[in-house]
């Protein structure tokens, strides 16, 4: 659990369990009272100035919620998180955006949120081909450094999920329920595996059940968390296209994977393609595109079953080619466009890991890093 007391999270638990005190107005009260213990003991009238009178009627009783009480039960155990505005584990990115959350529950391995995001989107109606695409990117953006990021949904979302296990389970689940609830049910055995090596978060507080409304916005979320949208099959009503055009908004990149004319959860992909988006083949075209992004060699120290090797008497300049090579054979100027560095400077990294034996020059011409 984060290192607060009792004490500083109570307040925090009390005001996001407010009716109709949602994520605008509760930072608006920051702002004008500073912390949600002013909030809590100020005049009603002041109240009265920034909200309705059932919002304000609701924080002056909202100390007496008895959730309270269950919540902080919830938080004692092993895991399970109160992530506030201010905490140093808030994710920056997500607190530049226009509605951050001000409180999050999360349950798992807070690490993960150390590392850069990219979410991973798409039907839930997914055609098998379209989960095992949405996996095998998963698997491969999730080695190359990157935390992937999903709502936990059926169809793509659930491959997402599997995809980031696979490699080293840095995988954030965003969902529209409180913490103490699984939707969809099927997803539970999937929702404690991402809770053991990845992440679950939600604005909502313990108990929130499944509501149609909740959904759409913590498509915010999902994209606010994350450098770039990949969107692998889509409905042209999909809800994937809200997350998507979310992410335009935030301005984080959007890429999109083509599909059949014929295949109507293509049409979603090739309306956002038409809209600008990038049309991806390759985990490549979205590490090329993402090439400013600099990983380290924190990001594969993350998850406590991931690989933990010994770098430390390498350069640090070598440290991002290792993280982006991740395991399969890799040309050098692949290399280069996933890690961002000139093609000499790739070469001399090489030429260093290979005489360090921590990478291997295949015959292919190839190279690939040593488990």
């Amino acid at each position: 659990m984060v290192n607060v007391t009792t004490e500083q999270n109570a307040p925090w638990i009390a005001l996001s369990l407010v009716d109709g005190l949602g994520s605008v107005t509760y930072c608006q009260l920051l702002l004008s009272f500073k912390t949600p213990e002013a909030i809590l003991a100020a005049p009603y009238s002041a109240l009265r100035d920034l909200v309705s009178k059932e919002v304000a009627d609701g924080i002056q009783r909202a100390m007496d919620d008895p959730h309270i009480a269950h919540t902080l039960a919830w938080l004692d155990q092993t895991d399970n998180h109160l992530i506030t505005l201010g905490d140093p584990y808030y994710p920056q990115r997500l607190l530049d955006t226009d509605q951050p959350p001000p409180v999050l529950y999360a349950k798992g391995n807070l690490q993960t949120l150390k590392r850069p995001g990219l979410a991973i989107v798409g039907s839930r109606h997914a055609t098998p081909q379209g989960e095992a695409t949405a996996e095998n990117f998963a698997e491969s953006l999730c080695r190359a450094g990157f935390a992937v990021v999903s709502g936990l949904a059926l169809g793509i979302d659930g491959a997402a999920h599997r995809g980031a296990l696979k490699a080293d389970g840095a995988t954030i689940a965003v969902v529209g329920t409180g913490l103490d609830i699984v939707y969809p049910a099927r997803h539970k055995a999937l929702a404690h595996q991402i809770a053991q090596y990845g992440l679950i978060l939600s604005e909502y507080p313990l108990g929130t059940p499944s509501l149609t409304h909740n959904f759409p916005r913590r498509n915010r979320i999902i994209s606010g968390l994350s450098e770039g949208c990949l969107v692998v099959e889509a409905n042209i009503d999909s809800g994937s296209l809200i997350t998507a055009k979310q992410a335009i908004e935030q301005g984080r990149e959007v890429f999109a994977i083509p599909g059949s004319i014929h295949s109507p959860v293509a049409k979603g992909c090739h309306a956002l393609i038409k809209q600008g988006a990038k049309l991806v083949e390759s985990t490549d075209d979205i590490l090329s595109e993402l090439r400013h992004i600099r990983l380290s060699n924190q990001a594969l120290a993350i998850s406590p079953n991931g690989p933990s090797p010994d770098w430390t008497n390498l350069p640090a300049e070598a440290i991002p080619v290792l993280v982006c090579m991740g395991f399969d054979p890799l040309f050098a100027e692949q290399i280069s466009a996933r890690s961002g560095l000139t093609p000499e400077q790739v070469s001399t990294m090489l030429t260093l890991l290979e005489l360090e034996g921590v990478v291997s020059h295949l015959a292919s011409g190839q190279f690939q890093r040593l488990a």
